[in-house]
């Protein structure tokens, strides 16, 4: 994994798009230039068992079509199982020192952070890349704590210069600059492609954003 495949991170499960066919979203998300994917079955009305298994293999299938990262959030069976590019955790789910063991040390470990103490933690388990956020206020994630802004983003920055940062909760295409100004690599999110109705414009157009402000940069 290289810092420039942050760019533009998709987060994204079944329950995000409404009645839409979520494959439809990824594969229009995807050829507007996503760079990294993870898939996020979980929550309310969220697949389960062999459905979930079925999804994420047509999910994982658009991705290497697209050479695009395909990266499991929280279950680290089902990520061996498929032989997913890495698996990212929240710090409510397993270990991010379990899941380095888990995977081997070939495999992408994305970790979500909300303070320097668990950026610090996060580095010790060997994670490739930290998410920091909400940066915003989000409505994806039911149990999204308070938005924190960019302060993070530049504690870590100052104090990790090479570690790779992706900002999440919240961003959209009005506010996705300020983030990588804080110095992150790139923005995840979920809503601002997968509730769009043209997710391959949406895509489009945050792509264009981030490339303007990476010139300036």
């Amino acid at each position: 994994m290289n810092r420039e495949q942050l760019q533009l991170y998709f987060i994204m499960g079944s329950q995000n798009v409404g009645e839409r066919d979520p494959l439809i979203v990824l594969e229009e998300a995807l050829r507007g230039g996503i760079t990294f994917f993870q898939f996020r079955e979980k929550g309310e009305n969220a697949l389960i068992g062999e459905d979930k298994i079925v999804f994420a293999k047509s999910c994982q299938a658009l991705c290497k079509k697209h050479n695009v990262p395909f990266i499991v959030n929280d279950d680290v069976n089902l990520a061996i199982a498929l032989d997913a590019d890495g698996v990212h955790v929240g710090q409510d789910d397993a270990s991010a020192n379990a899941v380095r063991e888990k995977i081997g040390a070939e495999k992408i470990l994305g970790v979500s952070t909300h303070s320097l103490a668990e950026v610090t933690a996060a580095i010790a388990a060997r994670a490739d890349y930290v998410g920091i956020g909400p940066i915003y206020a989000t409505t994806s994630k039911a149990d999204a704590k308070s938005p924190a802004g960019t302060t993070l983003i530049e504690q870590t920055v100052t104090k990790y210069p090479t570690l790779p940062i992706v900002g999440i909760g919240g961003i959209t295409i009005d506010n996705c600059q300020t983030v990588i100004r804080a110095g992150a690599d790139g923005i995840s999110l979920i809503s601002t492609i997968a509730t769009h109705e043209e997710p391959f414009v949406a895509t489009r157009q945050l792509l264009h954003v981030l490339q303007q402000v990476a010139k300036i940069s």
